[in-house]
């Protein structure tokens, strides 16, 4: 792992190797056993998984730290539990979906954010965010960690509302949907002004706008009241010399201008989102992190796993502020010996 390396792309000062992060990679048991010789299972003691983590980022070189604090934890008993599909070894994760808290179409477009979910006291929340990124640097001392927002604008209609009841409510009426939007931002634009004054230098925003094809609303819609909503959060962080990440999942690739003149440093991506578009066009003024398909680590044949990682070395080997990345995740049901050899592969095209 390489602190030195990951702030030098960040801050896009080629650094002599490709840095890299990984997503969930850590939770495949199997794979941290074939790379650390620690055995690690479901019911493993806490010290033998943190153990574990450890010697596995150490030894496939992370760089940086991917991290969120805010998230659907803020909104209480109104959050809308979606339930969750399997995606842990043995299926531990699987939960059915649960109660939603909105009636109607009716119930979303009148919500009010201030009077149900509150103002937080700027200070505490500031603590908070402070707090959380020292606790990051402590687990992870070697990369460059952060802290960050996750229910951004539309990740937080998903999860506050679920998809059902959000859908319904853009389609019934996209214009109150509009003024929802709008009042959801100026209730969110305080956990904004807190990141901002607080005492880290590197942030993550989260907003899962798009499906795997694209927008799901009308692109004129994210004109009107996402991208202004998202420059007015991100101008305090600016300010405050911030540098700020966006992640997205699916294809964001209509709205990565939009998102660049927001005032973003760097995006993160999933293999849908078009990355050469982002090499070619922001390469030299963005970090950008990514988009090894996770399909190919899945399924694919060991050339296919070559030919991915070439695909994603081609793109960014050349800008200084790219980091490798396999997106969205490299899950537990990945055969071992695949995501072993993306990482040879990695480690023999990543010098510069």
């Amino acid at each position: 792992m390489s602190f030195s390396d990951g702030w030098a792309a960040l801050h896009l000062d080629m650094p002599p190797r490709v840095p890299r992060t990984e997503y969930s990679a850590e939770m495949h048991g199997e794979l941290l056993q074939a790379v650390t010789g620690i055995t690690v299972a479901e019911d493993s003691p806490h010290e033998t998984k943190r153990a574990a983590c450890q010697a596995f980022y150490r030894a496939w070189n992370y760089d940086l730290f991917w991290s969120t604090l805010i998230g659907g934890t803020e909104f209480g008993d109104l959050k809308t539990d979606m339930g969750h599909a399997v995606y842990a070894a043995g299926g531990v994760d699987y939960r059915p979906v649960g109660a939603c808290a909105f009636a109607t179409p009716d119930d979303v477009l009148g919500f009010d954010f201030n009077g149900r979910l509150g103002i937080k006291k700027h200070q505490d929340t500031v603590r908070r965010f402070e707090e959380h990124y020292r606790a990051n640097c402590a687990a992870n001392p070697d990369g460059v960690n952060m802290t960050g927002i996750y229910t951004t604008l539309v990740s937080g209609f998903i999860d506050l509302f679920g998809w059902d009841m959000l859908l319904l409510a853009a389609g019934a009426d996209p214009a109150r949907f509009g003024a929802l939007a709008d009042r959801y931002a100026g209730w969110m634009q305080q956990y904004f002004d807190a990141l901002a004054d607080a005492d880290v230098p590197v942030v993550m925003v989260h907003d899962d706008i798009v499906w795997t094809s694209g927008p799901f609303i009308r692109p004129e819609w994210y004109r009107r009241f996402v991208f202004p909503n998202y420059r007015r959060y991100f101008t305090p962080l600016r300010d405050s010399g911030k540098i700020i990440l966006f992640t997205a999942d699916g294809s964001y690739t209509a709205f990565i201008d939009d998102i660049a003149a927001c005032g973003v440093s760097g995006f993160v991506m999933e293999p849908m989102t078009d990355m050469a578009y982002i090499g070619a066009k922001y390469g030299k003024t963005h970090a950008f992190i990514g988009n090894a398909d996770t399909r190919v680590l899945l399924s694919g044949a060991r050339q296919e796993i070559r030919a991915e990682v070439e695909r994603c070395m081609r793109i960014g080997r050349h800008c200084p502020g790219f980091f490798m990345a396999v997106g969205n995740h490299i899950p537990p049901n990945t055969p071992v010996a695949n995501a072993l050899y993306y990482n040879e592969v990695y480690e023999e095209l990543s010098r510069r």
